[in-house]
C-alpha cells in the first residue's frame, strides 16, 4: 500500500453483509446511517473502513444519505482476509449485563464461534442471541478483526456433547475435582482446533463432572486458586490459549492492522 492510500484514514469502521470489491456499491440500514449522519456527523465523501468476514477489509466514501439510508462506494482494499484461529467458546448463559460482556470480550480475544450450552445449575433460561450477537459484532469492529464469531443457537450441554468432533480438544475450567494447570495442559496440547467450556455461576454440577471424566476430548483445567465469576474466567482462558497456542505467538507486524490516527470510534448499538 502507498504513502498516499495509507494517509486516507477512516473514520469509523463497520461490518457489512455485503459482497465488498471496487467499484461495489453498499447499502446501510437506518441505524447506520443514523450512526454516519448523527453521531459522527460524517458527510458525503468521508471514508470508512468496511468488512464482511470473507472479502478482507476496504476502504469506502460515504456516496449519499437519503431518508433512513446510506450508501457507501468501495474503493480499494486495505488488508486481504485473514482467518483468525479456530477458537470456540461454550458457556452456560449468565446475568444480561455480565452475558453481553461475554459476548464482547470472546470477540474481542479472537473466539471463532460462541455457542450458548444450558447446564444443570443454569439460572437464565432463555437468550436473546440477536442482542449477543450486536455486542459480538460492535466488539469486533473495534479491535480490527477481519471475522465476526459465529452465533450458535444454545442447546443443552449433553445435546452439545453429543455431537461433539473428537478431534477438538475441550478444555473444561472446572472450579473442583482433579485438573491441570492451564498454562500446562495447553503448552501440551499447542494449536489446534480448541474450545473452551466455562460453566454457570453456581459451579457444574458433579453428574457433570462424572460424565466429562468418561469422555476422552475433554480436558479438565484450573484457573489458579481464587474462584473467578463467569464472565472473568472466560477473558482468562481464552487470552491464556491466544498467548501460548493462537494468533499472539505470530509476533509479525504485518499481521497487525493500519494504523488509523484519526479514527472515530466504531458503530454499535451503544452508540445509536
Amino acid at each position: 500500500m502507498s504513502a498516499a492510500q495509507t494517509s486516507r484514514n477512516p473514520r469509523t469502521r463497520l461490518y457489512v453483509e455485503s459482497p465488498l470489491a471496487e467499484g461495489q456499491s453498499v447499502g446501510l440500514d437506518h441505524e447506520r446511517a443514523h450512526f454516519l449522519r448523527h453521531v459522527l456527523r460524517l458527510d458525503k465523501g468521508d471514508l470508512v473502513a468496511v468488512f464482511n468476514g470473507r472479502d478482507g477489509e476496504w476502504l469506502a466514501a460515504i456516496d449519499g444519505f437519503g431518508k433512513g439510508w446510506c450508501s457507501l462506494a468501495v474503493e480499494e482494499r486495505r488488508r486481504p482476509q485473514e482467518d483468525g484461529p479456530d477458537l470456540w467458546l461454550l458457556f452456560a448463559p449468565i446475568k444480561r449485563a455480565r452475558i453481553d460482556s461475554v459476548a464482547e470480550k470472546a470477540s474481542e480475544l479472537g473466539a471463532s464461534r460462541i455457542w450458548p450450552v444450558f447446564t444443570r445449575r443454569t439460572d437464565p433460561s432463555r437468550v436473546n442471541l440477536d442482542r449477543l450477537r450486536a455486542n459480538a459484532i460492535e466488539a469486533a469492529e473495534q479491535c480490527e478483526r477481519l471475522t465476526v464469531p459465529e452465533l450458535s443457537e444454545p442447546v443443552t450441554l449433553a445435546k452439545a456433547l453429543a455431537g461433539w468432533p473428537e478431534e477438538r480438544t475441550l478444555y473444561l475450567c472446572a472450579e473442583a475435582g482433579s485438573v491441570r494447570p492451564i498454562a500446562e495442559a495447553v503448552r501440551d496440547r499447542g494449536a489446534g482446533p480448541a474450545a473452551f467450556l466455562v460453566g454457570p455461576e453456581g459451579g457444574f454440577d458433579k453428574s457433570e463432572l462424572d460424565e466429562f471424566s468418561k469422555l476422552s476430548f475433554v480436558v479438565p483445567v484450573g484457573l489458579g486458586p481464587r474462584i473467578l465469576r463467569a464472565d472473568t474466567a472466560v477473558v482468562a482462558a481464552l487470552a491464556l490459549w491466544q498467548a501460548h497456542a493462537g494468533d499472539w505467538t505470530a509476533g509479525s507486524q504485518d499481521t497487525r492492522p493500519p494504523f488509523r490516527s484519526s479514527a472515530r470510534p466504531a458503530a454499535g448499538p451503544s452508540d445509536s
